[in-house]
């Protein structure tokens, strides 16, 4: 089937002025002889305009999110990115469908959407039966290699930069990492996280292979991870949790044992939650823009439902920033 790329090359013209010209845009100035070029290379290459359920301004899109309802309360980082997309469709009188991956028969819910936006991590398996349900679809916060689909994700690698940075710069030369595990399918999703801390804190001659820890994205895991290096007695003088819930889990550990937050041991968290503020002392934390990755993943495919074509290849990177609250200090040498 012929696309607006293709007509573009032909009538010479490029694929925005094509999609324009093909929809009558009243604002659009441009020859008639430019015109007249556009209509024939779709006439010669049998064009035919997609057929939309609605008017020409109104799509539906679909949220996929891996998480179920239950564990996107508990761990607000996805909830955030969903919350980035349904706001733009608001904004934009978009009509959503929403399905949890662990819902009896999702894929059945989103048939008909125009444009499809996967919040998560998905195997391979999943990702095939998702293009055959909408070809014009973005995964948020997965990393995906070689490119093959368009993504948005956050750059972690200059996250844990300034993090160790940070924290070295403050005089810690033994630093913890307790990180969360993720699954697509049964094979472990690679959190590049821990292989840039290891990196930095190579490189800065920092001490943190007896202080590595990893379970599940939550409190209650930070809590348990948290215990299990004081019983062992391998408290490191900092430590970098992959998530705030994780971080505040590993603060009432921390506190339940007498040791001073930051007196004792400083700790960074990693998402800015509402929380962190809030903690005793306020969680240092990294900023991920969430919020912002829903809503750029919902803008690019509606603009390019808006262009006629589906959403190209590509992978984005969004920075994140560190906020110093109280509970880091510096080390007393």
């Amino acid at each position: 089937m012929a696309t607006l790329k293709d007509i573009a090359k032909l009538a010479g013209v490029s694929s925005a002025s094509v999609s324009r010209i093909l929809n009558n845009d009243p604002t659009l100035n441009v020859p008639l002889e430019t015109k007249q070029r556009v209509f024939h290379a779709a006439q010669e290459l049998g064009y035919q305009k997609k057929k939309k359920k609605f008017d020409d301004n109104v799509m539906s899109v679909g949220i996929i999110q891996w998480f179920s309802p239950i564990q996107e309360t508990e761990d607000p980082y996805y909830l955030s990115i969903r919350q980035g997309v349904e706001e733009f469709c608001f904004q934009n009188k978009i009509a959503i469908k929403r399905a949890f991956q662990t819902d009896i028969d999702y894929l059945a819910s989103l048939e008909g959407v125009e444009g499809l936006i996967c919040i998560g991590k998905y195997s391979h398996e999943d990702m095939d039966t998702f293009r055959n349900l909408c070809p014009n679809l973005i995964y948020l916060d997965m990393n995906i290699d070689p490119i093959h689909e368009c993504s948005i994700v956050l750059d972690f690698k200059n996250a844990m930069k300034s993090v160790i940075q940070y924290l070295s710069q403050l005089q810690h030369r033994t630093i913890g990492y307790l990180g969360g595990l993720e699954y697509t399918g049964q094979e472990l999703y690679p959190d590049v996280r821990k292989k840039y801390f290891i990196r930095f804190c190579e490189e800065e001659h920092i001490d943190f292979q007896d202080y590595i820890i990893e379970d599940a994205f939550s409190i209650e895991s930070g809590f348990n991870m948290m215990s299990e290096l004081i019983q062992k007695n391998k408290i490191p003088s900092a430590l970098f949790a992959a998530s705030d819930p994780i971080a505040i889990g590993a603060m009432r550990a921390l506190n339940q044992n007498g040791i001073r937050i930051p007196e004792d041991i400083s700790i960074i968290g990693f998402d800015n939650i509402n929380t962190a503020n809030y903690t005793s002392p306020p969680l240092t934390t990294i900023f991920a823009p969430t919020f912002d990755m829903g809503y750029m993943g919902a803008r690019m495919i509606y603009d390019a439902f808006q262009r006629n074509e589906n959403i190209s290849p590509v992978r984005i990177q969004m920075p994140c920033f560190l906020i110093e609250r109280e509970s880091c200090q510096k080390r007393d040498l």
